[in-house]
């Protein structure tokens, strides 16, 4: 046996250097060689299938409480909504500095999930209280966006602000902060501005659904009992 010891190239991912570092094993190795990993590289693969199942895992769960919590299925639907643009301004930061989608970069992601619906949340909440008070599913959107822009943008910005000291890290540590903060720093200035803009839309269009599903169910009900006292 021989112990081969390396690193990726600047620029270059560790689960890209064993990529290649598989392929070409696969074209030079003669017949009858083979090769194992160990120690980091090890254990990074045997996690490396890991990460769909926890983004899996965390969506199902913050979709199932927020199912409790508004005894609906498709109210849930507008604040899940919220979390694609939460990742799709991590990325985009993450692109902008040049920096990888590694682990790190990965939990910021899955932090975003609660931070993103957080926003959502405080819409759709007070959308749905006005709507049971008899104003208008359009109305009720409105009103909720305006009476909650104050404390999304105050608990946005202090928690934006908050990683400012990641983005910014120096020293050692710094690569592992600068993946976290900018995803989460990007992640949240995305979701905040984007979700004010189209969580009350997705509110109305899907609450339009819905109550209209429940009144033709109610109509098809009445119908049948209609029916029934008539025989």
């Amino acid at each position: 046996t021989a112990a081969i010891q390396g690193a990726p190239a600047p620029g270059f991912s560790s689960g890209q250097a064993i990529e290649a570092m598989e392929r070409l094993a696969a074209t030079v190795l003669p017949y009858g060689y083979g090769y194992e990993w160990t120690g980091v590289a090890f254990q990074e693969k045997k996690a490396g299938g890991q990460a769909p199942v926890i983004f899996g895992l965390a969506l199902v769960f913050v979709f199932l409480f927020l199912a409790a919590q508004y005894e609906s299925w498709t109210l849930p639907l507008v604040i899940m909504f919220a979390v694609p643009l939460a990742i799709l301004g991590a990325l985009v930061a993450q692109h902008w500095r040049g920096l990888i989608n590694d682990v790190y970069c990965q939990i910021g992601l899955v932090m975003l999930i609660g931070l993103a619906s957080k926003n959502a949340i405080l819409i759709v909440e007070f959308a749905k209280e006005k709507r049971e008070q008899g104003m208008s599913i359009v109305e009720a959107a409105l009103e909720a966006s305006r009476l909650r822009l104050r404390p999304i943008l105050m608990t946005a910005f202090a928690f934006i602000l908050g990683v400012v000291p990641l983005v910014v890290a120096k020293g050692a540590g710094a690569a592992s902060r600068h993946a976290l903060g900018t995803a989460v720093f990007g992640g949240m200035i995305a979701s905040t501005f984007l979700s004010l803009l189209l969580v009350p839309v997705l509110f109305v269009v899907i609450e339009r659904i819905r109550e209209g599903r429940l009144k033709s169910k109610k109509v098809e009900g009445d119908s049948d009992r209609t029916k029934d006292s008539v025989d």
